[in-house]
């Protein structure tokens, strides 16, 4: 089953999150970086998102996109970034945060700049 090649788990700081990630080309590159835990420094941007490099570039195919709060993406493909707010442009979805609420990841994100950290779940391969 494929999905067993993109399972990660990701922290943002301490607070562990749920990721449904997608099943394309960008997110089995992110994965492989994260094999021996990968940390990426977001700064908050524009009021309703943070924005880090991930330190390589990914594969991308970036298409019009409309984004909400738990919305993951690759933007400029190198910059993660994470939604606690809503926007339109062109990115490459990596993810979506399903276990948080508009309000949470406005908690979570929108207090100042934080680390997010991925990692591989256990028994994925």
């Amino acid at each position: 089953m494929k999905e067993v090649q993109t399972r990660m788990k990701m922290k943002i700081g301490d607070t562990p999150v749920a990721v449904a990630w997608e099943d394309n080309e960008s997110v089995q590159a992110l994965r492989a970086l994260a094999a021996d835990g990968l940390t990426i420094r977001l700064s908050m941007y524009g009021g309703f998102e943070q924005v880090g490099p991930i330190g390589r570039d990914l594969p991308s195919r970036d298409v019009q996109t409309d984004t909400s709060a738990g919305d993951i993406v690759l933007f400029s493909g190198s910059q993660m970034v994470v939604f606690y707010g809503s926007n339109s442009w062109a990115y490459t979805r990596l993810g979506r945060i399903v276990d948080k609420s508009p309000e949470e990841m406005w908690e979570l994100l929108g207090q100042g700049d934080v680390t997010v950290t991925l990692s591989p779940e256990a028994g994925s391969r």
